[in-house]
């Protein structure tokens, strides 16, 4: 059944992953990839569209909540434990990782008495096809198999089983020292039936994996729980066949609870590459940085003027949109979509994210060849033609056009890293051209973006409102943080899109009428934007407030560490799709940066200093 969003941790194998809330139900999971139909859906309805009921009951024969939860160590591994007036219940749950293209997802659970005797209640009953269809189910010798279509689960148990109007159920009392097993294993129906896997062999695996893998972070700064946790949890976002990681692993967790602004972020988003491959580097993960700034080369080849926002996990282009009206939606939040048209918006930004992933990756010697800058080169040819049309923005709005600050900022990136490109003298370009055509940009941006009366650079030309995207000015080496126009865009972005509780909003937004982005409703602060502002107050010198901010979104997580995408100060809960990406990516960014700040605050990697004339123009 639906609970809050943070009321969930996440297990994964590197291939899919799976939701599972503080009563021990599994409530969310697409087999047998992240993008797959999902056979678990009830964090979007309730259980009658697929949940796995685990644990003990609580008064009122109800599932009753861990009395605390846990990840093992530096591990994916889930440690749920349950203090009743009988005794103590833990349930351990993991999904042994794999990166290897032929793997099988299995989702082990192990239930083990602590102490005392606890009566304890297994209910099964996945829903193929986002909680639509029923699966048969059927006795195979001591195995059950639940098919439908091209789908099926075997479980594997050493509980006492019984089909009870089609939920596979398991009533049993453990006493201290007894281990109850279940290992649910997803096939195609066609296939031969799995091999049955030991839990505890494949425990002891899990475990090591996680362990080996986290040991490379190189980070050992004051925040390191909070870095490995998000590391580990980028790590479990990722498609290890390909390389590519999805933003989140769940659709249409709302933004605003009992509204529309419900997407589906089970894909790559390019913007999302940059700040991703910059983490991973600066924390000793090379080889997954290898392999995402391969799958964006994947993804991205072919025509400049075809390039996507996003794509599939194995860098398809093609993500139809479409509803899902027998799902009622988290906590009544309409409509539940699954693919997203966003796909194809004119987004110009992400010509700029594009260009500086490819320039990180070649700083850092991860092996991008010359094809990589023939690739840049055609991408700001394109966009030498067209930096200056309206676009959708960062934010992806379904309102009109306009001519978005940000969006502008990106394309001087994409232009400033390839004429340092050219000039270093590893690619052929039209050098004075696009020198001329940096300037052009900035001075484009510095004149039609900025409003001198507030001090601050626009949502968009011609607009007073602001927008949060404006804070990576200053981080994109735009215009240093030195300079008055950054500080004063700090200042009204801080004075302006601040919740009561000190967060940052993307941009204002209007209620019962569609605004900006062409939405009804309202959002909570986004996690990123409120991450990006401590980076920000670091770079003018404000490190003790930057510091004070950061700890305070630490303290948003829940209790294993996790963040959605957004949190609604009125509800004091996390919102949007959990857990994300593109909030954990900025964690660690930030951690890393205040861990190094000095009285004056770090500076950015690219640098542009830039001086006023009275009239407040760029010179």
């Amino acid at each position: 059944m639906s609970q809050r969003i943070e009321d969930y941790a996440l297990i994964g194998d590197l291939h899919t992953a799976v939701l599972i809330s503080k009563t021990g139900s599994l409530d969310w999971g697409c087999f047998p990839r992240f993008d797959s139909s999902a056979a678990f859906a009830a964090i979007l309805g309730n259980e009658t569209h697929g949940s796995w009921q685990l644990g003990p009951l609580g008064d009122g024969g109800m599932p009753a909540p861990a009395t605390h939860r846990r990840y093992v160590g530096d591990t994916l591994v889930l440690e749920s434990t349950w203090v009743t007036t009988n005794g103590t219940l833990r349930i351990t749950d993991f999904m042994p990782p794999s990166e290897h293209q032929a793997h099988t997802p299995h989702v082990v659970r192990v239930v083990d008495a602590v102490s005392g005797r606890v009566a304890v209640r297994s209910r099964l009953h996945p829903r193929f096809d986002y909680g639509l269809v029923r699966p048969r189910i059927v006795p195979v010798g001591k195995r059950h198999v639940l098919v439908a279509g091209p789908d099926a689960l075997w479980l594997d148990t050493t509980a006492p089983t019984a089909v009870v109007d089609g939920v596979l159920c398991s009533d049993f009392t453990v006493s201290e020292g007894d281990r109850i097993t279940f290992t649910l294993t997803y096939r195609d129906s066609h296939q031969a039936p799995p091999a049955v896997i030991s839990p505890e062999t494949a425990l002891a695996r899990t475990l090591a994996y996680w362990e080996q893998w986290a040991a490379q972070c190189t980070y050992r700064g004051t925040y390191r729980e909070a870095v490995i946790r998000s590391l580990i949890t980028l790590k479990a976002l990722t498609y290890a066949p390909t390389g590519g990681i999805v933003a989140a692993p769940t659709t249409s967790l709302p933004e605003d609870i009992g509204g529309s602004r419900n997407w589906d972020y089970r894909y790559c988003w390019l913007r999302d590459a940059a700040i991703t491959l910059s983490s991973l580097l600066r924390t000793g993960y090379r080889e997954e940085a290898r392999d995402w700034a391969a799958w964006l080369l994947r993804a991205v080849a072919g025509d400049p003027s075809t390039l996507q926002i996003m794509y599939g996990i194995t860098g398809k282009r093609r993500l139809p949109e479409s509803e899902l009206a027998h799902l009622p939606g988290h906590l009544d939040s309409r409509p539940v979509r699954i693919g997203n048209e966003a796909a194809h918006q004119l987004q110009l930004d992400v010509y700029g994210e594009v260009t500086e992933t490819l320039d990180r990756a070649r700083q850092a010697g991860l092996g991008v060849d010359e094809t990589a800058a023939d690739l840049q080169i055609a991408l700001v040819g394109w966009l030498e033609a067209h930096w200056h049309e309206p676009d959708e923005g960062i934010w992806e709005v379904r309102g009109p056009r306009r001519h978005f600050v940000h969006s502008k900022v990106m394309a001087w990136v994409a232009v400033d890293r390839t004429v340092k490109l050219i000039e270093s003298g590893a690619a052929d370009g039209p050098l004075e051209r696009w020198r001329v055509l940096r300037d052009t940009i900035h001075q484009d941006v510095c004149e039609k973006g900025y409003d001198p009366e507030r001090n601050t650079f626009t949502q968009s030309y011609g607009s007073k409102e602001l927008d949060a995207s404006l804070l990576l000015i200053p981080q994109m080496g735009f215009l240093s943080p030195k300079d008055e126009r950054v500080v004063g865009t700090i200042e009204a972005i801080q004075r302006e899109l601040s919740t009561e509780d000190g967060f940052i909003l993307r941009y204002p937004t209007e209620g019962d009428k569609a605004g900006v982005d062409g939405l009804k409703g309202d959002e909570g602060a986004f996690l990123a934007c409120s991450f990006w502002l401590a980076d920000d107050l670091a770079m003018i010198g404000k490190v003790d407030e930057a510091r004070q901010l950061f700890e305070k979104l630490l303290d948003l997580r829940n209790d294993v560490g996790l963040l959605a995408e957004e949190w609604n100060s009125h509800l004091q809960q996390q919102v949007g799709n959990f857990p994300q990406a593109f909030s954990h990516v900025p964690l660690v960014d930030t951690a890393i940066g205040l861990e190094g700040a000095s009285a004056t605050g770090p500076s950015p990697r690219h640098g542009r200093a830039c001086t006023l004339n009275p009239a407040g123009r760029d010179l």
